[in-house]
């Protein structure tokens, strides 16, 4: 018999690629971790990692063994749930991840009709760019994590992680008022050119998605600031030092701005919501429905 204590080990070595690194996830002991290993093998009756001098990897057992451990500890928690009398939506915990500007309406939204329902279920929220919070789904912290991907920017789920797709949110043109090209129902990157920008940073590098579209366009824009924060944006907006690229959930109910559309390729982003599809937390299948209705009403108001 597998102890699922170990196959939890043998995930973490698996992870972080190191005896020292499971520990730390863990907040064991790097002999502790050994040891755990070392009995995970005796029940196991085949090698499971390779020690040298100063490294250590897995055998061919032990990556088959670790990547169906999150699996097995997936039914155990969900067996758990059952003996302990919480398969139901309306008790327990659920764990949300989300970025600044679905705090806005998408997940209050949500939130709002979900614990009307079900106001046993206790809430535990966390704020974070996509990139920051992933980890915590793959490793079982968040159940599920509100997600963003600009398709000039995209990236890639970690193994046992889904996304799925709620809608997509187009990029508008933010000017302050009085802004020539405000009375234009639409505006091209290029018509801006010689304009200063308040832009973002990429996901994994500096380029933000204004400079990814400015490239496609033949275009170079002047940066004078960069902020992943829209209040900060909208406000540089606002003072009249310069015009920016926002989604459109970050300028909902913005005063003080211009807003129109803008010409370009692939100037939107993909809102979804990143999930292990063997969670067997019973909120999280019930929060989910409310999340898709909460995105179908918003999308028909985005421009």
């Amino acid at each position: 018999m597998l102890s699922s204590h170990r196959l939890k080990v043998l995930l973490e070595v698996f992870r972080t690629g190191s005896i020292a690194g499971a520990a730390k996830s863990l907040r064991l002991s790097p002999s502790a971790v050994s040891h755990q290993l070392a009995r995970l093998e005796e029940e196991a009756g085949v090698g499971l990692v390779e020690r040298a001098a100063h490294s250590l990897r897995l055998t061919a057992a032990g990556h088959r063994l670790a990547g169906r451990a999150q699996e097995v500890l997936d039914l155990i928690e969900s067996a758990e749930k059952d003996l302990l009398a919480q398969a139901r939506a309306d008790a327990g915990q659920l764990r949300i991840g989300f970025f600044a500007s679905a705090g806005y309406r998408l997940l209050p939204m949500a939130l709002s009709s979900f614990t009307a329902r079900h106001p046993g279920v206790e809430l535990d929220l966390v704020l974070g760019q996509p990139h920051e919070l992933l980890p915590d789904v793959e490793r079982g912290e968040l159940d599920v994590l509100v997600v963003f991907e600009h398709a000039l920017d995209p990236w890639k789920a970690p193994k046992g992680v889904e996304v799925v797709h709620l809608f997509d949110e187009p990029q508008l043109l933010v000017m302050p008022l009085g802004h020539p090209a405000g009375h234009r129902s639409r505006v091209r990157l290029t018509d801006l050119a010689d304009e200063p920008w308040i832009t973002t940073f990429g996901t994994e590098t500096p380029v933000s998605v204004l400079e990814r579209a400015g490239a496609l366009e033949g275009m170079t824009p002047t940066i004078r600031c960069r902020s992943d924060h829209y209040e900060v944006t909208l406000g540089l907006v606002r003072a009249g030092l310069g015009v920016a690229l926002v989604p459109s959930l970050g300028v909902q109910g913005a005063a003080g701005i211009q807003v129109c559309q803008v010409e370009g390729p692939k100037l939107y982003r993909r809102v979804g919501a990143a999930l292990r599809p063997t969670n067997p937390n019973p909120a999280l299948r019930a929060f989910a429905d409310y999340l898709r209705d909460a995105s179908a009403r918003l999308s028909v108001t985005l421009r």
